[in-house]
């Protein structure tokens, strides 16, 4: 199989022609990096915090975990520990399960989908959001995410059995949410394969430039003493230096399962198909330009995007 993505800009375009061998890994990370900053406004559009204090929840976190969780139903809080894997059990047990006391799942979904329409229409404007692209778009994720297959991936099935919605803003996020966690699954699936622990992951990607530490540690509540430590097994394992940087082992290993992560991700690409794979990278690149730029992501780089092209190609 062979394809081209097209990476378009206001400023340039690029084509990343691929080997018949790495074209449905690049496919894949292609789309990552388009679709994760589009599903990231449930995380820090205003429209989403209002929507989270319309339903009760108690501050950023309640209403984070709440909105993420939401498919799963009012699972334990060992459960969403589990799934999201990098958060201190604490961390969750702060928010649940006293969210479903303000909210139960079905509502918060159903919010989640209005705070989402209301999101999209306001930073992409209404006419993109009404346009024949966008339902284009919106149409292509869906049939991508229902092709993913979602065996062992407990995040991704839940977000795949959702009802299809009628508005392509809320029908184009959700597609692109469910492939995100199908993505965010297989990573999970890789880590434990690889023996890297929650706190061992976020000190590697830090390592590798790709987060900020401080901002991971900070915000998925692990102690200082927690991050030390599991720089020292890393250490032990000579993945990490005494300087903190990643040895060329530890960049091996970050390389091979970033190298997994990808080829797990890979099915519902090639189910879609390369050229209307590299269709829907093109209509997401100016959306995913758009939330890149808007000033809404914070600085740290939480979920490790790897492309450099914004703001500089653009």
């Amino acid at each position: 199989m062979t394809g081209v993505i097209t990476q378009s800009g206001a400023d340039s375009t690029r084509q990343l022609d691929l080997t018949e061998e790495a074209v449905a890994d690049a496919m894949a990370r292609a789309l990552w990096e388009r679709y994760e900053p589009v599903h990231d406004l449930v995380y820090f559009a205003p429209e989403v915090y209002s929507a989270a204090d319309a339903l009760g929840m108690r501050g950023f976190w309640m209403g984070y975990f709440a909105l993420r969780a939401a498919p799963l139903g009012a699972v334990a809080p060992a459960v969403v520990t589990s799934c999201f894997y990098v958060f201190h059990p604490a961390r969750v047990a702060r928010a649940l399960p006293d969210a479903w006391a303000y909210a139960a799942p079905a509502d918060v979904l159903a919010a989640r989908q209005d705070a989402l329409d209301a999101a999209m229409t306001a930073l992409f404007g209404p006419d993109t959001v009404g346009s024949a692209e966008f339902a284009e778009a919106a149409d292509l994720a869906w049939e991508a995410a229902a092709a993913a297959d979602t065996a062992g991936r407990v995040l991704a099935a839940a977000n795949q059995a959702l009802e299809r919605p009628d508005r392509p803003t809320a029908r184009l996020w959700q597609g692109l949410t469910t492939l995100r966690e199908h993505r965010g699954d297989a990573h999970v699936a890789v880590l434990v394969s690889q023996g890297i622990g929650p706190v061992e992951a976020m000190v590697l990607k830090a390592a590798a430039g790709e987060s900020d530490g401080v901002f991971l540690r900070e915000t998925r509540r692990w102690g200082q003493a927690d991050w030390e430590a599991a720089g020292a097994r890393l250490r032990e394992r000579c993945l990490l230096g005494a300087d903190g940087a990643l040895t060329p082992a530890g960049a091996a290993v970050r390389a091979e399962v970033e190298a997994l992560t990808d080829a797990a991700a890979e099915q519902p690409w090639t189910a879609l198909g390369a050229d209307r794979t590299a269709r829907l990278a093109g209509l997401l690149d100016p959306l995913a330009h758009m939330v890149e730029t808007s000033g809404l992501l914070p600085p740290g780089n939480p979920v490790g995007l790897t492309r450099s092209a914004y703001p500089a190609d653009h």
